[in-house]
């Protein structure tokens, strides 16, 4: 009878206290409306009640951590649309060139293709609207240009060997983004995969360009997620698996409000055994760290590169009626050693969490592995070796690299940031396109015997002196070979596709190519993943 009693008074305090939540939420929430039906009804000056509420809506999100965030339904569709892998458009890549959209590449049996829209192709007008010489900004063009898939858009265009405008009538289509940017043999036992985000194509393109280098002989990897700000967390779970073998926890999420979800590896992946390198740098966020992560702690291949960015946060995405989003922080994840890599943060967004990269940089720790201190609170052991590893700020690579400044300068900054550097290699390829095709029909061709000329450097210079960049000729010689190097890239890219712009661009990057020394020394590998 006691018992009884007893559990009817635990139960009685429990559904006491529900209910005084719940009428503390329902008083909460009758706050808010009735602060703004006071505003939108009594205010003194007139008011947008749609703004308040998303005003109303940040202000509260703000509080909470860097990561929670509020977009409206433009600002929705524009960051979901590259995450979806596909979007409704003509099908070009293009940049803007004095002013005029200057296309660089047409998409293998996209809309633009298929009416004979060809790379080097100046667009002058879409529709009845002059877009050439008026500055207008990217996203008002690409307004212009992407539409409802079967919607007509109508173009003129100037072609270098055409004297009038070209007209075409472009109806636009499904157009894919992809997430991969590069998949090439870096030597005959070495494929390289350069992934850009973690879409929800992947998964799928990674397999697909794996098949593809393993059947030119690939045996081990350089899986390159440099620059790589993250995505979807089932994506990031679904690559991991591609290098872990059964039964292993890949990534594990947990929340106040979230129980713990654990994610374990298939036998389906495709990449359990070969020699691995991950490159990974300061930009390498979240989805990027979780696949990196998982790699270290299993001991499964060397993360090369400096410590990412310390993205630890799950986002939940929560559409609203109108379109627009709330992604909000529903719980941490943890990699399999039990790190929270996320880096610190006062509630809220705070000066000192977006500045991070910049103090890191004054701190030296771009330059110096020596910079970096991590409390033995935050130490690990990773699973199979025991080696340590560290949590709370990011994944540091078994092997550091510093940033390299030796190549750079202002006078090299000022000219990529007025956009001259890859406007010498739009001109070059414009006036040798059909020359540069016949001459060298193959990438390594290319790269073996193309050279960057002087009379190429001087019309960069020319530029670049009709822009107002005083010439700075220790900065000029300083980064001469990277300038070089940079239109060489350009080129390539432009006359081939995106992955020649790394082949060739790889060349002076130094992780990539301390990746490649690792990767061919049997001995430095193992000890690496093995004993230190």
């Amino acid at each position: 009878m006691k018992r009884f009693i007893y559990s009817l008074l635990i139960f009685a305090g429990i559904t006491c206290s529900t209910t005084l939540t719940a009428q503390k939420r329902d008083m909460d929430a009758r706050k808010l409306q009735m602060a703004l039906y006071a505003v939108s009804n009594l205010y003194v000056d007139p008011t947008d009640e749609s703004k308040l509420v998303e005003d109303a809506i940040t202000g509260m999100l703000e509080k909470l951590d860097p990561h929670s965030t509020y977009t409206d339904p433009e600002e929705t569709k524009e960051m979901t649309e590259p995450l979806e892998g596909n979007f409704d458009g003509i099908g070009i890549q293009f940049n803007m060139l004095t002013d005029t959209v200057y296309v660089i590449q047409v998409i293998s049996g996209g809309p633009s293709e298929k009416v004979g829209l060809m790379a080097g192709d100046r667009i002058v007008q879409v529709n009845d609207t002059v877009i050439a010489g008026v500055k207008m900004k990217t996203p008002d063009i690409m307004k212009r240009l992407r539409g409802p898939k079967g919607s007509e858009v109508r173009v003129k265009v100037k072609r270098a060997d055409e004297p009038e405008l070209l007209d075409f009538n472009i109806t636009r289509g499904k157009i894919p983004v992809y997430s991969i940017d590069a998949a090439y043999m870096a030597d005959k036992n070495t494929g390289y995969i350069k992934l850009n985000r973690f879409a929800a194509s992947s998964a799928d393109e990674f397999r697909e360009a794996l098949k593809k280098l393993q059947k030119k002989g690939m045996k081990q990897l350089i899986l390159d997620l440099e620059g790589n700000g993250g995505g979807y967390l089932n994506i990031a779970i679904e690559l991991a698996d591609e290098f872990l073998s059964k039964g292993k926890l890949i990534v594990y999420t947990q929340g106040n409000k979230q129980r713990r979800q654990d994610a374990i590896s298939t036998y389906q992946g495709n990449f359990e055994t070969g020699k691995l390198v991950v490159l990974v740098d300061e930009s390498s966020a979240s989805a990027s760290e979780i696949l990196s992560g998982a790699v270290q702690d299993w001991d499964r291949g060397v993360i090369v590169g400096r410590r990412t960015f310390g993205k630890g946060l799950v986002q939940r995405p929560l559409p609203l009626p109108d379109g627009s989003m709330i992604r909000l922080t529903v719980a941490r994840y943890y990699t399999p050693t039990g790190r929270c890599i996320q880096k610190p943060y006062e509630k809220g967004k705070g000066e000192d969490y977006a500045h991070d990269l910049i103090d890191r940089y004054n701190r030296g720790e771009l330059m110096s592995a020596d910079s970096i201190h991590f409390p033995d609170s935050l130490k690990f052991s990773t699973m199979l070796s025991k080696r340590t590893v560290y949590g709370g700020g990011g994944i540091m690579p078994d092997v550091f690299i510093p940033i390299d400044t030796t190549r750079y300068s202002d006078y090299h900054r000022d000219l990529v940031s007025k956009g001259l550097v890859n406007r010498v290699a739009m001109d070059y390829l414009d006036m040798h396109r059909n020359e540069l095709a016949k001459k060298y029909k193959k990438p390594a061709t290319y790269k073996e015997k193309f050279e960057v000329t002087d009379d190429i450097m001087s019309h960069l210079r020319q530029l670049a002196d009709e822009k107002g960049i005083k010439f700075d000729e220790a900065g000029y010689n300083r980064s001469l070979p990277l300038i070089r190097l940079q239109i060489k890239a350009l080129i390539a890219r432009d006359l081939y596709d995106m992955t020649e712009y790394f082949y060739i661009i790889n060349d002076v990057n130094a992780s990539y190519q301390e990746a490649l020394r690792i990767l061919n020394d049997d001995e430095r590998y193992t000890s690496i993943t093995r004993n230190s």
